[in-house]
């Protein structure tokens, strides 16, 4: 008998991408993506400014035609995650929480991803007709459960940490 709480994989790996966005460091969009393979995490994204340059929560956005362009997008900031550490994407699904904007539809396409699962749209996008075209699957859901279910309280092996030691 399963467990009627447990995520789907689906569900699961949306929650991840999930938690990636809240490293986001534009008050713009969070979005966070995580590219899976065979139920295995391959790199993860978040939407936030270059390495070494001021985040936009701390000196605004800097914005052209109705996009901030002090960040890099979660798709590509976890496709130089991937290509940093030598991981290749080819055929992988990219959970993200956002629909991607035009420029990291076509990036993630020429990557070789083949299903994007997703929960929000984006403005202004060519995303779905390029994915579309391309033939990625694109698999919309509802958001996932915002909660994280984890009751120590409840689970006979886990114990509390003692921080005042």
């Amino acid at each position: 008998m399963g467990n009627s709480n447990r995520p789907t994989w689906d569900e699961y790996f949306l929650k991840l991408a999930m938690l990636a966005s809240e490293r986001s460091t534009c008050p713009r969009m969070h979005c966070g993506c995580v590219f899976v393979k065979d139920r295995f995490v391959l790199a993860t994204g978040y939407n936030g400014s270059l390495p070494g340059h001021p985040h936009c929560e701390d000196v605004g956005c800097l914005v052209v035609d109705n996009h901030c362009v002090r960040t890099n997008h979660a798709e590509i900031n976890a496709l130089t995650q991937a290509a940093n550490h030598g991981v290749n994407i080819k055929g992988a699904t990219a959970y993200i929480t956002n629909m991607s904007c035009t420029t990291c539809a076509k990036a993630l396409i020429a990557a070789g991803i083949i299903r994007v699962v997703v929960f929000s749209d984006f403005h202004d996008t060519l995303a779905t007709q390029f994915y579309t075209g391309s033939g990625v699957e694109i698999v919309k859901l509802d958001m996932p459960d915002r909660m994280i279910k984890y009751d120590i309280e409840k689970y006979s092996s886990a114990k509390k940490t003692d921080k005042s030691k």
